[in-house]
């Protein structure tokens, strides 16, 4: 078996608080599921269409203390195996760090298990956890029962500096953690990867410091579109023309984790992105944050 997949991220609550929000049901059907059962130290499960194969609960507990949570979660008929792990940092911050096995960079590309979400959705989750630690509104989870792929998100911004980040390649590559080429007119590329990367997707509609449309092909087309909400920038963003049979959940998901950063690195003062890093088997490691 290949290295597990790790994600590592700075939150700003303590230890104990950060302790809560994974092991208390209640809080777990906020920021990461639709059902959770936690009966501590024997049982930990959580289910619903915000899960991958959700439809029942398959985590069995392997162990738990006061900075490690470890679990088997069956998928695709396999046992993997998830475990978070906290450290604090000061009085008021925690590292957290994720490990999950049985994930590859090519079975996230390929779509070839539901294995392939893992990288993405637990991205997104964990942007969630930090969103609900700060009582800020939450990302809109995966709905693994459906293919509608919209959501919405309410930024403390003006448009025109939201826009000049979703479009501008130095930015965009700041706030999402990773290299992005943009070129922001209809027929421009956006490299995932930079320009330099190979293949790009292909801008197809754009209405300057509105809305924006990017084509990537099989998993569909994004629409990020802004408008003014109450001296705030309200941000739609949807994902359309993929085949419903077999939509596109890790994508967005990736998406919309992203999503939950652009967010904080206009509303802090002094923005510092929660990922401290990122190793997936198969892919060249995200950069520590700096």
């Amino acid at each position: 078996m290949s290295e597990p997949m790790k994600l590592t991220v700075l939150l700003a609550a303590p230890v104990e608080v950060v302790r809560r929000a994974l092991t208390d049901p209640a809080e777990l059907r906020v920021w990461l599921t639709e059902h959770a059962r936690v009966e501590l130290p024997t049982r930990y499960e959580f289910w619903g269409r915000h899960t991958p194969e959700g439809d029942a609960p398959h985590q069995r507990l392997l162990h738990v203390d006061d900075d490690t949570l470890r679990f088997a979660w069956l998928l695709d008929g396999v046992e993997t195996t998830t475990e978070i792990s906290l450290r604090p940092e000061g009085p008021a911050a925690t590292v957290l760090t994720l490990a999950q096995s049985h994930v590859t960079f090519a079975e996230a590309i390929s779509g070839g298990t539901i294995r392939g979400v893992l990288q993405t959705w637990w991205s997104l989750a964990l942007a969630n956890l930090d969103a609900h630690l700060a009582g800020q509104p939450l990302l809109p989870k995966v709905d693994f029962t459906s293919a509608e792929m919209r959501g919405e998100l309410l930024i403390a911004a003006p448009m025109a500096k939201v826009w000049e980040s979703l479009t501008d390649s130095e930015q965009a590559s700041a706030w999402f953690g990773y290299p992005i080429g943009i070129e922001p007119w209809v027929g421009g590329r956006y490299a995932m990867g930079g320009f330099e990367a190979g293949h790009a997707a292909t801008v197809v509609d754009v209405e300057p410091g509105r809305r924006m449309s990017v084509d990537w092909g099989p998993i569909g087309v994004t629409t990020w579109e802004l408008a003014e909400s109450a001296g705030k920038t309200k941000l739609t963003f949807v994902q359309s023309g993929f085949d419903e049979q077999n939509p596109p959940y890790s994508g967005w998901a990736g998406s919309v984790s992203g999503l939950a950063e652009l967010r904080r690195y206009h509303e802090m003062a002094e923005w510092r992105p929660i990922w401290l890093s990122a190793e997936v088997p198969g892919m060249e490691p995200a950069p520590a944050a700096g």
